[in-house]
């Protein structure tokens, strides 16, 4: 398949029709070479238009529980195994709700609540039930969670709080991921994706790029998300961490970074693509505007759980820069 041919075909298949490319198609847009990805992105940006909207929604997260995590995700700087500078931590509800009203003072629709765990116990359920009617009594926002590996039970009772998108990333392609983790399985993090969709909460499932994964693997990671038919994917890169099996690995360049976005957007045409970790690492200010207009419709704001991010003033100058509106989405049916 030639480099023509691919976009022929994405335009053909996703623009016009609404089509998501599958695997083998989105492994030729990750082989396009350097010279394409303006094209790339062109096309990209007006599928993001055609499907999604011109919108962009902004997020806010803060961490719960800091640190001490017993995984071994080896890009994590929170876990308990290795030898990193996080600290535990815990946040009192007061301290969430005060996050959440800054989080809306900033422009941003939606708030979400993270823990560093392998799954909830109960003190950490009944808090986050508590938090989250705490913050919608005060506060116009929409609360989402990510608490790691959930029971039914812990599905419905997030369900009945009001949490209305539930964050649990893939991270990689099912075929990498025992390189990356080894203290549970891709399989343990899909059940709880498909519990939550049952429940009627919003999947939002996406995971880091640049860990060592081949082009393949980054083509059959697409894949994998576009089998859950989520409502957000956030596009994390890898931003190395000192302490953790992955502190030595090299930053992944911008131009593969961009390659990688246009290739998501025409496998997940109808899809929230969210700017998340590493992006100001990764691409920098220009490469981020590109982003922005080549298939990202959603960006977190502020800072991450463990990196600093840009000044929500940035990111929101940026917004007014490129002309694009700020609103809560919804996939586009």
């Amino acid at each position: 398949m030639t480099a023509t041919d691919i976009l022929e075909i994405a335009r053909e298949k996703v623009l016009e029709r609404g089509e998501g490319l599958n695997k083998e198609e989105t492994l030729a847009v990750l082989e396009l070479s350097d010279e394409r990805i303006p094209e790339l992105l062109d096309l990209a940006h007006q599928v993001r238009l055609k499907w999604c909207g011109e919108e962009v929604e902004m997020e806010g997260i803060i961490s719960l529980k800091t640190g001490g995590c017993p995984e071994d995700c080896h890009f994590c700087s929170q876990s308990g195994l290795f030898d990193s500078p996080v600290r535990s931590a815990w946040l009192d509800i007061p301290a969430l709700v005060d996050a959440a009203k800054q989080t809306a003072k900033s422009g941003a629709t939606e708030f979400c609540i993270v823990a560093a765990v392998k799954g909830p116990d109960e003190k950490l359920i009944q808090q986050l039930e508590e938090a989250v009617a705490a913050i919608k009594s005060e506060v116009d926002i929409e609360v989402a969670a990510s608490i790691g590996i959930l029971t039914q039970e812990q599905v419905d009772r997030l369900a009945a709080a009001g949490v209305h998108r539930y964050n649990h990333n893939l991270e990689t392609a099912r075929s990498f991921f025992p390189q990356v983790v080894t203290t549970h399985s891709w399989e343990d993090r899909r059940a709880t994706l498909e519990m939550v969709a049952k429940a009627g909460m919003e999947v939002c499932s996406g995971g880091i790029l640049g860990m060592g994964e081949s082009l393949e693997q980054r083509a059959e990671f697409a894949q994998d998300l576009a089998a859950l038919n989520p409502t957000e994917v956030p596009m994390n890169f890898l931003d190395p961490r000192p302490g953790t099996p992955f502190a030595d690995r090299e930053v992944m360049p911008a131009q593969d970074a961009l390659r990688a976005i246009g290739a998501f957007r025409l496998a997940l045409p109808k899809t929230i693509l969210r700017f998340a970790g590493g992006r100001e690492l990764t691409l920098g200010d220009l490469g981020v505007e590109q982003g922005l207009l080549g298939g990202i419709n959603a960006i977190i704001v502020g800072n991450y759980l463990t990196t600093l991010g840009r000044p929500m003033e940035q990111d929101m100058d940026m917004m007014g820069k490129l002309r694009l509106p700020i609103k809560a989405l919804n996939t586009t049916v």
